[in-house]
């Protein structure tokens, strides 16, 4: 009606008017197919009021706990091109890691129901990657009997925590310093001249060693079982 009192008036030609009116059909016709194909790039980013909503849509790996130890496995399994869902409960943590571009949901992880929202019952791993001592074997037993089709990896804390967490059905359990460590002292051997066969050899005495006392240990219970295992300082003559 618009262009035909326009052209009536003589201020645009028939032409333009037939043209303008197409326009107008075409782009009212076409509003509705690019609002829903734009929908999500029109969707609000998430607060930190719906920070505690992990996606839905499941994914290959979980991992629980994205400090400093989790945080190396996840960036790990995502250069593998693993998709990877990130949970932590450190608010300040989160903010953080979003500036360095790392999307991670808020809340427990040890949940089952926090779990299942965020995808456990498609995940083929969980890796718990949790500071301290919070894991218990059950936690861990529920974990499996409610997710069976996830393997559990789990960062223990100690040597107590790998005791009491080896019984239980995860796939893996390491202690958090362990490997560490193991580097340290090969650095250590090596600044002191230390051939690579005797660092080696050294290194594989003590994983040895550590392996045969871990094992009498979860069988028996006994943090304090097989003792002899311990590499220690022989005694010096005192002459």
């Amino acid at each position: 009606m618009l262009f035909a009192q326009a052209q009536g008036a003589l201020l645009i030609s028939a032409e333009a008017a037939s043209l303008f009116g197409a326009v107008v059909t075409l782009s009212m016709a076409a509003t509705p197919f690019l609002m829903m194909a734009t929908r999500k790039l029109r969707e609000a980013p998430p607060t930190r009021e719906t920070r505690d909503e992990p996606r839905r849509d499941g994914a290959n790996a979980l991992v629980v706990g994205y400090g400093r130890f989790g945080q190396t496995v996840a960036q790990m399994l995502i250069a593998a091109d693993v998709p990877v869902t990130l949970i932590d409960t450190d608010v300040e943590m989160i903010d953080v890691a979003g500036r360095f571009g790392a999307k991670v949901w808020f809340g427990d992880g040890t949940r089952l129901d926090l779990l299942r929202q965020a995808g456990a019952a498609q995940a083929e791993l969980i890796c718990f990657c949790i500071d301290g001592d919070q894991l218990t074997p059950e936690g861990i037993e529920n974990v499996h009997r409610a997710f069976p089709d996830a393997a559990i990896y789990v960062r223990a804390y100690d040597r107590r925590s790998v005791v009491r967490l080896k019984p239980t059905p995860a796939r893996f359990v390491v202690r958090e310093v362990m490997e560490s460590a193991v580097k340290m002292a090969r650095a250590a051997l090596e600044g002191l001249g230390e051939s690579l066969e005797a660092i080696d050899r050294a290194e594989a005495m003590y994983r040895n060693r550590d392996k045969e006392r871990l094992k009498v240990q979860i069988e028996t219970g006994d943090i304090t079982a097989a003792r002899d295992r311990i590499i220690v300082q022989p005694e010096r003559d005192a002459h």
